[in-house]
């Protein structure tokens, strides 16, 4: 019988997830293990479209900080991507 491995496979959320809003836009920020002991971040936007940072964190906190650094400094704007019929 062959299993499933993803079945086993439990995301570890930091409690330092939330949701910020600014300019009267929302985005979720998710932060969670990697499972090698670092820290994936990860911002979704009131779409759903995601933008994940490349390169784990040490923390959990400095993912955070990094998530609302580049709210701080380039707009939480720039979490938001056109739908695609306006890419065209």
């Amino acid at each position: 019988m062959m299993t499933d491995d993803m079945d086993d496979i439990k995301i570890e959320y930091s409690p330092l997830c939330s949701e910020v809003t600014r300019e009267g836009i929302t985005v979720d920020i998710q932060i969670y293990s990697d499972g090698n002991f670092g820290w994936i971040l990860e911002v979704e936007d009131e779409a759903g479209t995601s933008t994940l940072w490349d390169e784990p964190f040490f923390t959990d906190q400095a993912a955070l900080d990094e998530a609302m650094r580049t709210i701080d400094e380039e707009g939480i704007s720039t979490f938001i991507r056109p739908p695609e019929s306006d890419l065209h």
